[in-house]
């Protein structure tokens, strides 16, 4: 298994539909990178002005093709990529503020 930091630019005008799709809890029903992908997009931080970070745990090769395809794409674009260790991404994005303190 793999982790990412990753950085995406939201769509805005999507950022609420998204939100609202995760408090169903069916993307963390998807199998088998949902309960990974609502990890970490519930705790998703602002980067930089309008680019959200978050740490992923994820199998694919390339990474985040299953994610990409079935949500990830569709809410986001420039989405990239960096391998860390488990943990080091979330303690790097702790300070920054959540983004669902000013869009959920």
């Amino acid at each position: 298994m793999a982790y990412y930091l990753v950085t995406a630019k939201p769509v805005a005008s999507k950022l609420k539909s998204l939100r609202q799709w995760l408090d169903t809890g069916e993307i963390r029903a998807m199998r088998p990178f949902g309960n990974a992908l609502q990890t970490g997009l519930d705790n998703a931080r602002w980067h930089s002005d309008g680019v959200a970070i978050w740490e992923e745990e994820d199998y694919c090769v390339p990474p985040l093709a299953q994610e990409r395809a079935a949500v990830l794409d569709d809410y986001f674009t420039n989405i990239e990529v960096e391998h860390v260790k488990q943990g080091e991404g979330w303690e790097r994005v702790d300070s920054l503020k959540p983004i669902w303190e000013t869009h959920g």
